[in-house]
Protein backbone atom coordinates (compact mmCIF):
# COMPACT_ATOMS: atom_id res chain seq x y z
CA UNK A 1 0.00 0.00 0.00
CA UNK A 2 1.18 3.48 -0.86
CA UNK A 3 -0.70 6.15 1.13
CA UNK A 4 -1.53 9.52 -0.39
CA UNK A 5 -1.43 11.09 3.08
CA UNK A 6 1.70 12.21 4.96
CA UNK A 7 2.89 12.75 8.52
CA UNK A 8 2.82 16.34 9.77
CA UNK A 9 3.83 17.99 13.02
CA UNK A 10 1.68 20.20 15.24
CA UNK A 11 4.24 21.58 17.74
CA UNK A 12 1.76 22.28 20.53
CA UNK A 13 0.20 18.82 20.29
CA UNK A 14 3.47 17.19 21.38
CA UNK A 15 4.46 19.78 24.02
CA UNK A 16 7.01 21.61 21.85
CA UNK A 17 7.90 25.24 22.48
CA UNK A 18 10.03 26.42 19.53
CA UNK A 19 10.90 30.10 19.63
CA UNK A 20 9.99 30.73 16.00
CA UNK A 21 8.74 29.10 12.81
CA UNK A 22 12.24 28.32 11.59
CA UNK A 23 12.91 26.48 14.84
CA UNK A 24 9.69 24.48 14.50
CA UNK A 25 10.57 23.55 10.92
CA UNK A 26 14.03 22.39 11.94
CA UNK A 27 12.54 20.19 14.67
CA UNK A 28 9.94 18.73 12.30
CA UNK A 29 12.61 17.85 9.74
CA UNK A 30 14.84 16.30 12.40
CA UNK A 31 11.91 14.18 13.56
CA UNK A 32 11.33 12.83 10.06
CA UNK A 33 8.03 14.59 9.44
CA UNK A 34 6.94 15.45 5.91
CA UNK A 35 4.77 18.41 6.88
CA UNK A 36 4.34 21.17 9.46
CA UNK A 37 1.26 23.04 10.60
CA UNK A 38 1.25 26.75 9.83
CA UNK A 39 0.56 29.18 12.73
CA UNK A 40 -1.05 31.67 10.36
CA UNK A 41 -2.03 34.23 12.99
CA UNK A 42 1.29 34.26 14.84
CA UNK A 43 3.80 34.38 11.98
CA UNK A 44 3.89 38.15 12.23
CA UNK A 45 4.02 40.71 9.45
CA UNK A 46 7.83 40.78 9.75
CA UNK A 47 7.99 37.18 8.47
CA UNK A 48 7.06 37.48 4.81
CA UNK A 49 5.51 34.68 2.81
CA UNK A 50 8.62 34.13 0.71
CA UNK A 51 10.66 33.55 3.87
CA UNK A 52 8.12 31.04 5.19
CA UNK A 53 8.17 29.17 1.88
CA UNK A 54 11.99 29.11 1.92
CA UNK A 55 11.99 27.70 5.45
CA UNK A 56 9.59 24.94 4.41
CA UNK A 57 11.48 24.14 1.22
CA UNK A 58 14.90 24.08 2.91
CA UNK A 59 13.56 21.56 5.43
CA UNK A 60 11.70 19.57 2.75
CA UNK A 61 8.37 20.13 4.49
CA UNK A 62 4.88 20.49 3.12
CA UNK A 63 2.57 23.14 4.59
CA UNK A 64 -0.06 21.30 6.64
CA UNK A 65 -3.21 22.86 8.09
CA UNK A 66 -3.99 25.66 10.51
CA UNK A 67 -6.31 26.03 13.48
CA UNK A 68 -9.36 28.26 13.12
CA UNK A 69 -8.59 31.55 14.91
CA UNK A 70 -12.23 32.68 15.18
CA UNK A 71 -13.79 32.51 18.68
CA UNK A 72 -17.14 31.32 17.35
CA UNK A 73 -18.35 29.73 20.63
CA UNK A 74 -18.37 33.05 22.53
CA UNK A 75 -20.72 36.03 22.34
CA UNK A 76 -21.83 37.47 19.02
CA UNK A 77 -19.53 40.50 19.10
CA UNK A 78 -16.41 38.36 19.55
CA UNK A 79 -17.53 36.00 16.77
CA UNK A 80 -18.17 38.85 14.35
CA UNK A 81 -14.80 40.43 15.14
CA UNK A 82 -13.14 37.15 14.24
CA UNK A 83 -15.10 37.00 10.99
CA UNK A 84 -13.71 40.42 10.04
CA UNK A 85 -10.13 39.16 10.39
CA UNK A 86 -10.64 35.73 8.83
CA UNK A 87 -10.40 36.75 5.14
CA UNK A 88 -6.88 38.14 5.65
CA UNK A 89 -5.79 35.03 7.53
CA UNK A 90 -7.33 32.73 4.92
CA UNK A 91 -5.67 34.70 2.12
CA UNK A 92 -2.26 34.32 3.77
CA UNK A 93 -2.78 30.63 4.45
CA UNK A 94 -3.72 30.08 0.81
CA UNK A 95 -0.62 31.96 -0.33
CA UNK A 96 1.50 29.65 1.81
CA UNK A 97 -0.17 26.52 0.44
CA UNK A 98 -2.02 25.70 3.66
CA UNK A 99 -5.53 24.92 2.45
CA UNK A 100 -7.04 23.02 5.40
CA UNK A 101 -8.40 24.75 8.50
CA UNK A 102 -10.08 23.07 11.46
CA UNK A 103 -11.91 23.49 14.74
CA UNK A 104 -13.60 21.25 17.31
CA UNK A 105 -17.20 21.02 18.47
CA UNK A 106 -18.27 20.35 22.06
CA UNK A 107 -20.32 17.18 22.51
CA UNK A 108 -22.71 18.65 25.08
CA UNK A 109 -24.65 21.72 26.12
CA UNK A 110 -26.15 22.77 29.42
CA UNK A 111 -28.39 25.34 27.75
CA UNK A 112 -29.59 23.99 24.39
CA UNK A 113 -31.29 20.77 23.35
CA UNK A 114 -29.87 19.04 20.27
CA UNK A 115 -31.86 20.77 17.51
CA UNK A 116 -31.42 24.25 18.98
CA UNK A 117 -27.70 23.64 19.41
CA UNK A 118 -27.46 22.36 15.84
CA UNK A 119 -29.06 25.56 14.56
CA UNK A 120 -26.59 27.64 16.61
CA UNK A 121 -23.62 25.78 15.10
CA UNK A 122 -24.92 26.19 11.56
CA UNK A 123 -25.43 29.92 12.13
CA UNK A 124 -21.95 30.44 13.58
CA UNK A 125 -19.99 28.13 11.26
CA UNK A 126 -21.66 28.78 7.90
CA UNK A 127 -20.06 32.23 7.31
CA UNK A 128 -16.69 30.82 8.40
CA UNK A 129 -16.95 28.01 5.85
CA UNK A 130 -17.97 30.49 3.15
CA UNK A 131 -14.95 32.75 3.81
CA UNK A 132 -12.58 29.78 3.81
CA UNK A 133 -14.12 28.43 0.59
CA UNK A 134 -13.61 31.81 -1.06
CA UNK A 135 -9.87 31.21 -0.58
CA UNK A 136 -9.95 27.55 -1.62
CA UNK A 137 -9.58 26.31 1.96
CA UNK A 138 -11.34 23.20 3.26
CA UNK A 139 -12.91 23.31 6.74
CA UNK A 140 -12.56 20.36 9.15
CA UNK A 141 -14.91 19.86 12.12
CA UNK A 142 -13.80 17.55 14.93
CA UNK A 143 -16.28 15.62 17.05
CA UNK A 144 -15.43 14.55 20.62
CA UNK A 145 -16.08 10.88 21.27
CA UNK A 146 -15.58 10.08 24.97
CA UNK A 147 -18.65 9.49 27.09
CA UNK A 148 -16.82 11.09 30.02
CA UNK A 149 -16.95 14.51 28.29
CA UNK A 150 -20.76 14.39 28.07
CA UNK A 151 -21.39 13.04 31.57
CA UNK A 152 -22.93 15.53 34.00
CA UNK A 153 -24.29 17.80 31.29
CA UNK A 154 -27.97 18.32 30.46
CA UNK A 155 -27.90 17.76 26.71
CA UNK A 156 -25.69 15.48 24.61
CA UNK A 157 -24.60 16.83 21.23
CA UNK A 158 -22.65 15.57 18.22
CA UNK A 159 -20.15 12.84 19.15
CA UNK A 160 -19.94 10.53 16.10
CA UNK A 161 -18.74 10.85 12.51
CA UNK A 162 -22.26 10.33 11.15
CA UNK A 163 -23.69 13.14 13.26
CA UNK A 164 -20.81 15.44 12.40
CA UNK A 165 -21.21 14.82 8.68
CA UNK A 166 -24.80 16.01 9.00
CA UNK A 167 -23.53 19.28 10.49
CA UNK A 168 -20.81 19.54 7.82
CA UNK A 169 -23.38 19.35 5.06
CA UNK A 170 -25.49 22.03 6.70
CA UNK A 171 -22.48 24.29 7.28
CA UNK A 172 -21.57 24.51 3.63
CA UNK A 173 -18.91 24.23 0.96
CA UNK A 174 -15.64 22.33 1.41
CA UNK A 175 -16.60 21.27 4.97
CA UNK A 176 -15.82 17.78 6.28
CA UNK A 177 -14.44 15.85 9.22
CA UNK A 178 -11.36 16.27 11.28
CA UNK A 179 -11.13 12.55 12.03
CA UNK A 180 -9.22 11.81 15.23
CA UNK A 181 -8.42 8.15 16.00
CA UNK A 182 -9.00 8.79 19.73
CA UNK A 183 -12.48 10.22 19.23
CA UNK A 184 -13.33 7.59 16.62
CA UNK A 185 -12.31 4.85 19.06
CA UNK A 186 -13.95 6.32 22.17
CA UNK A 187 -17.19 6.91 20.24
CA UNK A 188 -17.32 3.13 19.72
CA UNK A 189 -17.01 3.44 15.96
CA UNK A 190 -15.63 0.77 13.64
CA UNK A 191 -13.48 0.47 10.53
CA UNK A 192 -16.71 0.17 8.55
CA UNK A 193 -17.69 3.65 9.72
CA UNK A 194 -14.54 4.99 8.02
CA UNK A 195 -15.07 2.94 4.88
CA UNK A 196 -18.50 4.53 4.48
CA UNK A 197 -16.77 7.90 4.05
CA UNK A 198 -15.38 9.37 0.85
CA UNK A 199 -12.08 11.19 0.53
CA UNK A 200 -13.96 14.50 0.34
CA UNK A 201 -15.61 13.75 3.72
CA UNK A 202 -12.25 13.84 5.57
CA UNK A 203 -10.35 17.13 5.75
CA UNK A 204 -7.78 16.37 8.46
CA UNK A 205 -6.60 13.44 10.60
CA UNK A 206 -5.17 13.16 14.13
CA UNK A 207 -3.64 9.95 15.51
CA UNK A 208 -2.89 8.78 19.05
CA UNK A 209 -3.40 5.79 21.35
CA UNK A 210 -5.30 5.06 24.56
CA UNK A 211 -3.96 3.86 27.92
CA UNK A 212 -4.37 0.18 28.71
CA UNK A 213 -6.73 -1.31 31.27
CA UNK A 214 -9.41 1.41 31.12
CA UNK A 215 -12.94 0.54 29.93
CA UNK A 216 -14.01 2.38 26.79
CA UNK A 217 -16.67 4.46 28.54
CA UNK A 218 -14.17 5.55 31.22
CA UNK A 219 -11.44 6.90 28.92
CA UNK A 220 -10.52 10.53 29.72
CA UNK A 221 -9.88 12.88 26.80
CA UNK A 222 -6.59 14.43 27.93
CA UNK A 223 -5.04 11.13 29.04
CA UNK A 224 -3.75 9.63 25.83
CA UNK A 225 -0.59 8.04 24.48
CA UNK A 226 1.65 8.40 21.45
CA UNK A 227 0.31 6.65 18.35
CA UNK A 228 0.90 2.91 18.52
CA UNK A 229 2.25 3.02 22.08
CA UNK A 230 -0.23 0.58 23.60
CA UNK A 231 -2.10 -0.96 20.67
CA UNK A 232 -5.45 -0.27 22.34
CA UNK A 233 -6.54 1.75 19.30
CA UNK A 234 -6.24 -0.41 16.13
CA UNK A 235 -4.16 2.21 14.35
CA UNK A 236 -2.98 -0.04 11.53
CA UNK A 237 -6.55 -0.78 10.46
CA UNK A 238 -7.47 2.89 10.91
CA UNK A 239 -4.71 3.99 8.52
CA UNK A 240 -5.47 1.20 6.06
CA UNK A 241 -9.09 2.41 5.93
CA UNK A 242 -7.88 5.94 5.14
CA UNK A 243 -5.87 4.54 2.24
CA UNK A 244 -8.92 2.69 0.94
CA UNK A 245 -11.09 5.83 0.88
CA UNK A 246 -8.29 7.87 -0.74
CA UNK A 247 -7.55 10.38 2.02
CA UNK A 248 -4.69 12.62 0.84
CA UNK A 249 -3.97 15.13 3.62
CA UNK A 250 -1.85 15.46 6.76
CA UNK A 251 -1.82 12.86 9.54
CA UNK A 252 -0.87 14.60 12.78
CA UNK A 253 0.07 13.00 16.13
CA UNK A 254 -2.00 14.48 18.96
CA UNK A 255 -1.22 12.31 21.98
CA UNK A 256 -1.66 14.72 24.93
CA UNK A 257 0.86 12.38 26.58
CA UNK A 258 2.06 13.61 29.97
CA UNK A 259 5.29 11.64 29.53
CA UNK A 260 6.34 13.95 26.69
CA UNK A 261 6.44 16.93 29.03
CA UNK A 262 8.96 15.14 31.24
CA UNK A 263 11.47 14.67 28.40
CA UNK A 264 14.65 16.68 28.42
CA UNK A 265 13.93 19.04 25.55
CA UNK A 266 11.99 19.71 22.36
CA UNK A 267 14.31 17.59 20.23
CA UNK A 268 13.65 14.53 22.42
CA UNK A 269 9.89 15.13 22.28
CA UNK A 270 9.76 15.48 18.51
CA UNK A 271 12.02 12.45 18.10
CA UNK A 272 9.58 10.37 20.15
CA UNK A 273 6.66 11.64 18.10
CA UNK A 274 8.47 10.98 14.82
CA UNK A 275 9.44 7.47 15.92
CA UNK A 276 5.79 6.76 16.77
CA UNK A 277 4.66 7.84 13.31
CA UNK A 278 7.21 5.63 11.57
CA UNK A 279 6.13 2.74 13.78
CA UNK A 280 2.44 3.04 12.90
CA UNK A 281 3.29 3.40 9.20
CA UNK A 282 5.08 0.06 9.56
CA UNK A 283 2.14 -1.51 11.42
CA UNK A 284 -0.12 -0.45 8.55
CA UNK A 285 2.28 -2.00 6.05
CA UNK A 286 3.43 1.19 4.33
Amino acid sequence: MNPLFYSALSPGAVSLSPSDFAGAASLAAAGGFAGLEIPVTSLGAETDDASIRRILESNRLRPAGWGLPVEWRRDEAVWKEGLKNLPAWAKRAAALGSDRCSTWVLSFSDECAFDENLAFHVERLNPIAAILADHGCRFGLEYLGPRTIREGHRHAFIHTAEEMLRLCRLVGPLTGLLLDSWHWFTAGETIDSILKLSASDVVYVHVNDAPEGIPLDQQIDNRRCLPGATGVIPIGSFLEALVRIGYDGPVVPEPFDANLATMADDRARVAAAGDSMRAIWKVAGF
